[in-house]
């Protein structure tokens, strides 16, 4: 097995957890309160993974996203992955996904579309997401349920999380406009 090494840091929405290899970035905590609480949560997926000095691509991913959470458009899409172990439609959504650009959105069933794939696929996307090893990397956040609802979030804050994150790029999400308007009578 391959060593993995980790450091959790401070951003200006709480404490993220990155983990990595020889081959790129393997695990990432979207913000806990606590260093605590995001040391303990990234370890309990990678319970072999020891505390490490980033190399320079990793610090680059570090500083990348302290300034995404301090507010900065930031794109993530050329940092060095390894999603070994994953499912090979999961592999082809997380890429689907990482062309979402900052501040854009799409939905599970425009990815799964775009995979060549019909509703039922829709499912498949929402699940790689919940099961995203390094959201925010692969930014999950920007997928949307159908009708542009934020759905489900399964980062710490949940979708309220999610709602922040896209805030941050500029998009909101909220209750649609009623399609009928009264008359004012």
């Amino acid at each position: 097995m391959v060593q993995q090494y980790y450091l959790v840091f401070e951003t200006a929405n709480g404490f993220c957890g990155i983990a990595w290899n020889d081959v790129g970035i393997t695990r990432f905590r979207l913000p806990d309160q606590t260093a605590e609480m995001a040391t303990r949560n990234l370890l309990r997926r990678l319970p072999d993974a020891e505390p490490g000095t980033p190399p320079q691509p990793i610090a680059d991913a570090i500083a990348a996203a302290k300034r995404y959470f301090a507010g900065e458009k930031i794109d993530f899409s050329d940092v060095a992955l390894d999603l070994e172990g994953q499912d090979a439609l999961f592999l082809k959504i997380y890429d689907a996904a990482r062309r979402v650009g900052y501040g854009q959105t799409t939905t599970y069933g425009t990815l799964a579309k775009q995979l060549g794939g019909d509703w039922e696929m829709a499912r498949d996307v929402g699940q790689a997401m919940a099961k995203n090893p390094v959201p925010l990397i692969i930014p999950c956040h920007r997928v949307l349920a159908a009708g542009g609802k934020v759905g489900g979030f399964s980062a710490p804050g949940g979708a309220d999380s999610k709602v922040r994150m896209l805030e941050l790029e500029g998009v909101h999400v909220g209750p649609k406009e009623p399609a009928q308007q009264t008359l004012g009578l």
